[in-house]
C-alpha cells in the first residue's frame, strides 16, 4: 500500500493543471472542523479602568474569593480594577490534552480598557456544556483609551478586547470519526453539480476507478484506507489533487446600501435598446415689493401718506434636459461590452441599477439579479 501511495504521489505531481485548484481549497473533510468554546471570567489588575460598582462583577469577585475560604460581603469589594469578561476560543480538530490555543477576552460591563489586566482561571465550555479547556494569562490589548478631567476622551482601536496567545490549555479532546468510518466525505465550500463531478473524476483519475462517487451538489464520498497511518498519507495526497471548478451561474449582485454592483462574467444581454438621460429643474423664488402713496389736499395743505406695501411673487423656473443618449445591445453581448456601453453614457451607480432592473423586466438580461 505504501508503494501505491508513493506512485499516486508521482502521478499527482505530473497531472497538475495550470488553472485548476486544489481540493483543500474548494472542499473540506466532513467531521474535521474546529469547535467554538466560551467561558465567563474575571480580569484583574486594571489601572482603574474596570467595571466599578457593577453588581455582576462584585458578585463574581465574591464567589471567587469564597473558594479560598474567605467570607466577605459585596459592600466590602471594589471592582474599579476588575472587569467581567466573556472568553472565546476555537478548538481545532485533533488537538490533544496538554496542548494550548489562543483565547480572546471581551468586556461585559462598563470597563473602559483591559490594558495591563490578567485573566484568572476560566473554564471554557463547548456546546454540550462540558469543559474542554482552561484559560488564564496576561492580556495583550492593541487599543488605547484615555480620558481627561473635563470628560474629554480619546480611544484608539478597541481597548475593551484583549487576547492571550496560547492562553488556554486543552483538557479534553473532541471525539472525531475520522479514523472510524470506512469512507471519507468531502464537502464543497460552494455546492455545484459540475464541480462535484469534476472532483470525483479527478480523484478517480489518480487513485483508480470508483474510489470517489459524487453524492450530490455538495458532497463526494471517497474510499480511504483503514490503517490510520495510511489514511493520513492518503488524505495528504487527496487534498492536493487539482480540480477544475465549474463556471459560476450568471448573476448580477447589487448592494442596496453601498451602491456596489458586481456583474458576473457569464452575464449576457439579448438585443435591446436603452435610452439614458436626465432632467434638471431649477426654481428661483423672488419677490417684487410695490408701495404706492396717497396724496390728500385740504385747502392749502397737502398730505402724502404711504400705502400698505404690495408683495408680488416672482418665480423663475429653468429646465435643463440632457439629450437622451441611447445604446443598443447586440445578440449575446458580453460583460465587457455591457460595462463599456453603460460607462460611455456616464451612468452613476443608481443609474446602473435602474438600467439593469429595466433590462431584467424587459427579459433582455440573461442573469439572476440579486439584491443584498
Amino acid at each position: 500500500m505504501e508503494r501505491a501511495l508513493c506512485a499516486f504521489a508521482l502521478v499527482l505531481a505530473l497531472s497538475s493543471a495550470a488553472l485548476a485548484e486544489r481540493i483543500k481549497d474548494v472542499a473540506s473533510v466532513a467531521g474535521v472542523r474546529s469547535n467554538q468554546l466560551v467561558g465567563y471570567g474575571i480580569v484583574v489588575g486594571l489601572a482603574g479602568t474596570g467595571d466599578g460598582n457593577s453588581g455582576l462583577t462584585l458578585q463574581s469577585m465574591q464567589a471567587m474569593v469564597s473558594r479560598f475560604g474567605l467570607v466577605t460581603d459585596v459592600s466590602g469589594l471594589n471592582a474599579s480594577n476588575a472587569a467581567a469578561v466573556m472568553v472565546t476560543a476555537d478548538l481545532p480538530p485533533f488537538l490533544k490534552p496538554g496542548q494550548t490555543l489562543d483565547i480572546t477576552a471581551s468586556t461585559m460591563g462598563g470597563a473602559s480598557s483591559l490594558r495591563g489586566g490578567t485573566l484568572l482561571m476560566t473554564p471554557l465550555l463547548g456546546a454540550d456544556g462540558e469543559t474542554y479547556a482552561v484559560a488564564q494569562g496576561n492580556l495583550v490589548v492593541g487599543g488605547l483609551g484615555v480620558q481627561g478631567a473635563d470628560q474629554s476622551s480619546l480611544v484608539v482601536n478597541v481597548p475593551t478586547v484583549g487576547r492571550v496567545p496560547r492562553g488556554a490549555t486543552v483538557e479534553r479532546m473532541v471525539p472525531s470519526s475520522f479514523l472510524e468510518t470506512p469512507n471519507l466525505i468531502l464537502n464543497l465550500h460552494k455546492g455545484d453539480f459540475t464541480t462535484a463531478t469534476n472532483t470525483a473524476e479527478a480523484i478517480n483519475g489518480i487513485f483508480g476507478p470508483d474510489v470517489a462517487v459524487p453524492l450530490d451538489a455538495n458532497s463526494i464520498r471517497v474510499r480511504a484506507p483503514q490503517d490510520p497511518s495510511q489514511r493520513v498519507s492518503f488524505v495528504s495526497l487527496l487534498e492536493n489533487v487539482e480540480v477544475t471548478q465549474a463556471e459560476p451561474p450568471a448573476r448580477v449582485i447589487i448592494n442596496s446600501r453601498t451602491g456596489t454592483v458586481v456583474i458576473g462574467g457569464n452575464v449576457r444581454v439579448t438585443p435591446a435598446a436603452v435610452t439614458h438621460g436626465s432632467m434638471t429643474v431649477r426654481v428661483n423664488e423672488d419677490f417684487n415689493v410695490d408701495q404706492g402713496q396717497t396724496v390728500v389736499t385740504n385747502g392749502d395743505q397737502t398730505i402724502v401718506a404711504d400705502n400698505e406695501p404690495v408683495v408680488t411673487p416672482d418665480t423663475d423656473i429653468e429646465v435643463e434636459e440632457e439629450t437622451a443618449r441611447a445604446f443598443i445591445f447586440d445578440t449575446g453581448v458580453s460583460l465587457s461590452s455591457l460595462v463599456d456601453a453603460i460607462n460611455s453614457v456616464g451612468a452613476s451607480a443608481s443609474d446602473l441599477v435602474a438600467i439593469l432592473e429595466a433590462l431584467r423586466e424587459a427579459g433582455a438580461l440573461r442573469a439572476e439579479l440579486v439584491v443584498i
